[in-house]
């Protein structure tokens, strides 16, 4: 086999057009293939499967529907049937074989760059790479590059058939590819999920002997980041822009932002594991003795046998769930890495109240990408709810959407003389420092009064904030924000349609400094007000008459 040999070291970044030149023709056509060749693509991706009868044609999806209108699993179809489709836009418009696509790609500057992700197509496929080469040698013609990528264990079997394939290794996992695997497989490119991409897998890459390789970005500060790190390879969507990006330089690539965000699959499972550690927490703290109760910083700050067991769980299932997700907890303490998913555990929040027999504490647990969050639950532990929220996708109280934009569930207070106060007859939380009065505290009380405001200190900055999304009174306040404490609460009541600012009144779910606030929209500004009224006010010299 003539296949595609890599270099360890990309001279310059390398195009991959994911699917063909997709902007400009339907996906996996002898089309798209042509123009992303055209376009001067190093790689060409093309996704395989097999016809009922044998036949290796290029199609992503396991089914025609998605493409081709028609429902049926492509194995479940013979190859006959499977060319007539789409037959009145010609040849190039339709489901081709994957020899067409070699014949195609032969003596051109491209590398046909093949993909399948089970491991079904493998052996179909390299007898028919092989047999192409074979039959160009004996017509003294050149045969076409070809790469390989897609499902692990289609990957073997093309190593096992071919020890001089170019294999690139499909990496979605935050953690490194084992040396085992590295060895066994003897890749020519580390191709990760884009989301998981990082500097430290840039660098393992190289270090292997790989180029490294991402799919599949369309953004253009996600190539730019890409590329920053040292990615040699990037598959695309947008083949113009990525040239385009490519062409910018160095200095344009690291002046781009970080992209926050996780695949989908990542996300899902995040938010799943969130969910069910919510659960357990419930169950556990309920259930445990509280065993030896001790303090930390002063006699007021608790700790029990109940939030380290909670926090050794949590860490124990992200680990093995998530791998290459950090944490950073009340407990057990940690340390957040720039682009690196981390999540922010509280697994009492409330210890003092737990300590002495009150049942008012929460778990907080949150996902974060630098300081943009993304997945947050908060137990209710003696009620038995959990308030969840998906960064972008809303957020929940125990499976029933949270929506507090419509104000729905308050309403306004007449007090005599039929003036209407919007705080009038409301109750906001705010919790104390530890055991201390924060600084405005006093003036807040103040304030809160001559506004028919109750406020309420109840022990767990988790649930005073939290609580505002499932309509336990106007608003909350605390005075420091921690994301082990409040990352969570804020997300979720931003995710519900609440409103969460910073002292200088910026909307914000990490406040760079001081405290945070968490109101339904009908009552944020003139909560704010209060309390930075009570802040200016501690700050103030005391009158001397």
């Amino acid at each position: 086999m003539n296949d595609a040999t890599s270099p360890t070291t990309a001279a310059a970044p390398l195009v991959t057009a994911h699917r063909g030149d997709v902007e400009q023709h339907r996906e996996n056509t002898l089309a798209a293939v042509r123009a992303a060749v055209e376009a001067g693509a190093d790689f060409v991706e093309v996704d395989v499967r097999l016809t009922r009868d044998g036949y290796a044609v290029l199609l992503h999806d396991p089914t025609l529907e998605r493409m081709w209108e028609d429902p049926r699993d492509i194995g479940d179809v013979d190859w006959a049937d499977v060319a007539a489709l789409g037959r009145g836009e010609g040849k190039d418009h339709r489901i081709p074989l994957l020899s067409d696509a070699l014949d195609l790609v032969a003596g051109t500057g491209s590398v046909l760059l093949i993909d399948m992700d089970e491991p079904g197509p493998a052996q179909a496929s390299v007898a028919v790479v092989r047999s192409h080469a074979q039959d160009a040698r004996a017509a003294g013609t050149e045969p076409a590059r070809v790469a390989w990528c897609g499902n692990l264990e289609a990957m073997t079997i093309v190593r096992g058939l071919d020890t001089d394939a170019s294999v690139w290794l499909p990496w979605n996992r935050r953690d490194l590819p084992p040396a085992e695997l590295l060895a066994r497989l003897r890749p020519h490119a580390v191709n990760s999920d884009y989301a998981v991409l990082s500097q430290t897998l840039v660098d393992a890459a190289h270090t292997a002997g790989a180029l490294a390789a991402c799919w599949t970005v369309d953004t253009e500060d996600g190539m730019r980041w890409a590329l920053a790190l040292g990615a040699d390879a990037v598959t695309t969507n947008r083949l113009s822009v990525l040239r385009t990006v490519i062409a910018e330089g160095r200095a344009a690539w690291e002046a781009a932002p970080h992209p926050r965000h996780l695949a989908s699959a990542e996300l899902a499972a995040a938010a799943a594991v969130a969910h069910e550690l919510a659960l357990w927490a419930i169950e556990h703290t309920r259930q445990a003795n509280l065993g030896v109760i001790s303090t930390k910083a002063n006699p007021a700050d608790h700790v029990t046998e109940v939030d380290l067991a909670v926090e050794q769980h949590v860490r124990q299932v992200i680990a093995a769930r998530l791998p290459g997700h950090l944490v950073v907890g009340e407990e057990l303490g940690g340390t957040p890495a720039p682009g690196v998913p981390c999540w922010y555990v509280d697994p009492v929040d409330g210890t003092a109240n737990l300590a002495n027999g009150m049942p008012w504490t929460a778990f907080s647990l949150a996902l974060a990408i630098d300081h943009e969050p993304l997945v947050a639950v908060v137990a209710d532990i003696w009620r038995g709810n959990v308030l969840a929220a998906v960064a972008g996708y809303g957020a929940e109280a125990d499976g029933d959407r949270l929506d507090l934009s419509d104000g729905a569930g308050m309403h306004d207070v007449a007090l005599p003389g039929d003036a209407v106060v919007g705080l009038a007859g409301t109750v906001v939380a705010t919790e104390l420092l530890g055991h201390l009065p924060w600084p405005g505290f006093a003036a807040f009380l103040d304030e809160m009064s001559r506004r028919f405001c109750t406020v309420r200190v109840m022990g767990s900055g988790t649930l005073s904030l939290a609580g505002v999304a499932v309509g336990r009174g106007a608003g909350g306040v605390v005075a420091r924000f921690s994301p082990i404490d409040h990352l969570a609460a804020v997300l979720i009541v931003r995710e519900a349609g609440g409103v969460v600012l910073d002292e200088d009144g910026r909307p914000t779910a990490w406040p760079e400094s001081g405290g945070v606030l968490a109101a339904r929209p009908e009552h944020a500004a003139e909560l704010h007000e209060a309390w930075t009224a009570a802040l200016r006010a501690d700050l103030e010299p005391a009158r001397v008459d």
